[in-house]
């Protein structure tokens, strides 16, 4: 194997800080004629390091593949993190599997990257390590959002509040969730607004609160506008915590498809109704309140 650009990071998200790590090195390895490689983990390394501290997941391992396959990369490598892996040193790290597997010749990486046991893999012991072995270390610089960086952290924060214009604008992207088409109750059919229901997604996906939201669902053989419900069902008496979507001007059959529900934005909460009728009321100016937002964030609608 030839000499490679490579990166390395969790990148949860794959936000706009990560996006230009991936694109300095996608673009160094073209001018250097290598490849281009990104190094990340699965699980998260706090899930491992300090499990009571492991953040909810913007992306989950399948969300993240589908989106670094747009990156332009050469090849991404999902390691698996483990206790021994936990505790070895960065020089160890650094010789046995950036060295030894992916044979670097530049290591190009975040702003505040570090790795290995206490995270004692900084810059500055990167660099000693890279002129004792002969590979170039670079920093691409911090992202800004309002004169702040990037980072995921920054994004849980906004998801987690229902600040999904500020998520998006990080991002680079709509907050998004991936899962499987399920077979619902069919009550959405019923009173004239029909529902794709998903699987339960992972609990270590981070979602935003419960509520009704302007969105849209992807699949592989389309796209459409949509209104979306996170959250229980309290005019059927249903507590449970569910994702379902009305997609605007299409009644096809979904059921086993794997489909991205894109959260653009929140339009209210979750409420009872007193009956079928008023919630039929409530939902037909839902939709109403959905197309406007999707007009105005410029997403598709496809009616």
């Amino acid at each position: 194997m030839s000499r490679a650009v490579v990166t390395v990071g969790t990148f949860d998200g794959v936000h706009r800080g990560h996006w230009a790590v991936l694109e300095e090195i996608a673009r160094r390895a073209r001018v250097l004629g290598r490849a281009s490689v990104l190094v990340t983990f699965e699980p998260h390394p706090l899930e491992i390091v300090n499990p009571p501290a492991a953040p909810p997941l913007l992306t989950l391992g399948d969300e993240k593949r589908l989106i670094l396959a747009q990156s332009g990369v050469d090849r991404v490598a999902f390691l698996p993190f483990t206790p021994e892996l936990r505790d070895w040193p960065p020089e160890r790290f650094v010789r046995q599997v950036l060295e030894a597997r992916f044979h670097i010749a530049e290591l190009v990486i975040g702003y505040d990257h570090g790795f290995g046991r206490g995270r004692a893999g900084d810059v500055e012991l990167l660099r000693t390590i890279g002129r004792e072995d002969g590979f170039a270390v670079d920093v691409v610089p911090a992202v800004t959002l309002d004169g702040r960086p990037i980072s995921s952290t920054l994004i849980r924060r906004a998801v987690a509040g229902g600040d999904l214009e500020t998520a998006a604008r990080a991002l680079g992207r709509p907050y998004s969730a991936t899962g499987t088409v399920v077979r619902g109750a069919g009550r959405g059919r019923a009173i004239g607004i029909p529902t794709i229901n998903l699987a339960p997604p992972s609990p270590r996906k981070l979602l935003p609160p419960d509520g009704v939201y302007a969105g849209c669902v992807a699949w592989r053989g389309g796209v459409r506008g949509a209104m979306l419900n996170l959250g229980p069902r309290p005019t059927f008496g249903e507590t449970g915590r569910a994702l379902e979507a009305h997609l605007f001007g299409f009644d096809g059959d979904l059921y086993g498809e794997i489909v991205t529900i894109e959260f653009v934005r929140r339009l209210r909460d979750v409420l009872r109704f007193a009956s079928v009728d008023a919630l039929r009321r409530q939902l037909d100016a839902d939709k109403g309140s959905a197309l406007d937002a999707l007009r105005m964030s410029g997403r598709p609608i496809t009616l």
